[in-house]
């Protein structure tokens, strides 16, 4: 990773202040000039289709690629800078003050051991206890996830409890250490909807309780409208555009927003869906242009002469230089 130069403090009592983040792999470039912040108690949703950028940007901020991933830009973390930070220090952060939640439990989970024996191990990683109570703060973990007979289950190994249970084993890991912010990467996607619901209502009410902070990172946008304070929409490794969740699915400014949102169904409406024409683009060497123009039925001169800078409007951000000409 390339360290980057120091800037202020988070403004506005920023909890992570994300601004410029760039990843390239080769002459791919994954992630470019990405900028957002997320405050205490924030409940962010990052959406977009496969390869748009969301998951590179979550392991960005974990210090979790590659040794061969260019990294520029700040990831600045209650005002401490973690881009060029050593691995020491990214590896007290992660699973201290910024817990992770991936979407496979059962990889994220080791088969040989208990629950019970992981969840105590994490914890005198982090803290200095007695194995005993340890122990038992494992179990009020679980208890606090909404896992049954918490103490039965720390016996159990993963094999032994369903995906939604192995989800929330996970998510206690992730509170192990009380972090001011959760980075939640797909969390539900090989759950049934029923389950998905409830591991869903278990991190908003975490992020309300506790006053933790969540990124959710979905491709799911009727999740993010459920769930969600804020959002940021990722096409092409950039934001194209964010806001908060109810004026974004009220008037959405991008063009890309637009057709995500058509694409979705809509309860007691026949009419058929929406697809979105072409492919997603794979930015080779540079992004040069928006990179929404070769699918985008608004696509004017200007949107293929530079990458859109981004634009405030009230307490929103989009790049399209089009936004207030092109049609709903």
């Amino acid at each position: 990773m390339t360290s980057s130069t120091s800037v202020s403090p988070p403004p506005d009592g920023a909890l992570l202040e994300v601004t410029g983040l760039s990843v390239r792999f080769g002459r791919i470039q994954a992630v470019s000039d990405v900028s957002f912040s997320v405050r205490p108690g924030e409940f962010l949703g990052i959406v977009g289709e496969s390869g748009s950028g969301k998951s590179v940007t979550a392991r960005a901020l974990l210090g979790l690629l590659p040794a061969s991933a260019q990294v520029s830009g700040s990831v600045r973390f209650r005002s401490e800078e973690l881009i060029g930070a050593s691995e020491q220090r990214m590896r007290s952060i992660r699973g201290g003050a910024i817990g992770m939640v991936f979407q496979d439990a059962l990889a994220a989970l080791d088969p040989v051991y208990t629950v019970g024996d992981q969840l105590v191990e994490a914890l005198l990683a982090h803290r200095r206890m007695p194995r005993a109570k340890a122990r038992a703060r494992a179990a009020q973990l679980l208890d606090e996830v909404g896992i049954p007979r918490p103490v039965e289950h720390l016996d159990r190994y993963p094999h032994q409890m369903s995906g939604g249970m192995r989800q929330r084993v996970v998510i206690a890991s992730a509170l192990i250490a009380d972090p001011d912010l959760i980075v939640a990467d797909e969390p539900t996607t090989a759950l049934d909807v029923t389950v998905q619901r409830q591991i869903l209502d278990l991190l908003a009410d975490l992020c309300e309780r506790r006053r933790t902070a969540v990124i959710l990172i979905t491709h799911d946008m009727a999740v993010v409208a459920e769930t969600c304070d804020r959002v940021a929409v990722f096409y092409g490794g950039l934001i194209v555009e964010q806001a908060p969740v109810v004026p974004l699915f009220e008037n959405p400014l991008h063009p890309y927003t637009r057709a995500l949102l058509r694409s979705l169904p809509r309860l007691g409406d026949p009419s058929p869906f929406e697809a979105i024409p072409g492919n997603p683009i794979r930015v080779i060497d540079k992004l040069a242009a928006c990179p929404f123009a070769p699918r985008c039925a608004h696509v004017g001169a200007e949107c293929r002469e530079g990458v859109p800078v981004e634009r405030e409007v009230g307490d929103r951000r989009h790049r399209c230089v089009r936004a207030e000409v092109s049609p709903p």
